[in-house]
């Protein structure tokens, strides 16, 4: 019965730590349905009786795929993190599907961070998710944007979409970037903000390095391990000249 031991219960069940991200699905009559009360309670679905067997299994796999999603989101920009990126990955390598992953790092992000602040820094990463979830949107087929984590992004798209879709995330990026910053270090086109070793240093405005690995042709991946290790050594190419915003593609007949 829905009562005040019904929610309680699943107060005391949810604060705890072991059993926070557990989800629940209540079990109820159509009328015990509308007393439901959603803001005072942690449910995450419902069923209503009499059970249909097909239904109900099927609520619990879309429940649980429902959590994993959220569980893996990126905080700040909502977007598929880690566990998400790999499956995704991994899949289309095991299915033999032609693809291009986009590996997205930004230059002198912690510069800027420790110039402007944490609040302001998190109002690029979101612009940056922003331009790369509009860019990649728009592009027919198979694609997605992943949040590897602080200002690492990842995006797949068809091979042949790649190199169109790096120039325009780096041409709207530089178009507004610019605006994030003081006028005054804006107009000097660099800022003072200290380095690693906690020393005060001029760096010039933020950029973007993107480093793309094409898994098409001949030119085919094994596994995630081998996608990631490819764009690893891509990205320090990318990344020689940081005082511009630079895209560099595989090339190779074979990953080697």
């Amino acid at each position: 019965d829905i009562d005040k031991d019904f929610y309680k219960f699943i107060k005391v069940f949810k604060e705890s730590p072991i059993f926070l991200e557990v989800p629940i699905i209540a079990l109820c009559s159509l009328e015990k349905l509308k007393e439901l009360k959603w803001e005072k309670t942690h449910l995450d679905d419902f069923v209503v009786r009499p059970i249909k067997e097909a239904e109900f299994l099927k609520r619990i796999e879309l429940v649980m795929i429902r959590a994993t999603r959220i569980l893996d989101a990126n905080p700040l920009t909502k977007l598929p993190g880690n566990t998400t990126i790999i499956s995704v990955i991994q899949k289309l390598i095991a299915c033999n599907k032609e693809f291009a992953l986009g590996y997205v790092d930004l230059n002198y992000f912690k510069a800027y961070n420790d110039r402007y602040g944490f609040v302001r820094g998190d109002e690029v990463i979101k612009l940056l998710a922003r331009i790369i979830t509009n860019v990649v949107n728009v592009i027919k087929g198979e694609t997605f944007v992943g949040h590897i984590g602080g200002d690492d992004f990842v995006f797949i798209v068809p091979p042949e979409q790649a190199e169109n879709v790096a120039k325009q995330i780096i041409e709207y990026f530089d178009q507004i970037v610019p605006s994030f910053y003081d006028q005054e270090d804006r107009q000097k086109g660099k800022i003072l903000s200290k380095n690693r070793k906690g020393e005060l240093e001029t760096f010039p405005l933020m950029t973007l390095a993107i480093a793309i690995v094409r898994n098409y042709g001949n030119y085919r991946l094994k596994h995630y391990g081998q996608a990631i290790k490819v764009i690893t050594e891509l990205k320090k190419w990318a990344k020689k000249d940081r005082s511009k915003s630079t895209y560099v593609i595989e090339r190779r007949s074979s990953p080697g």
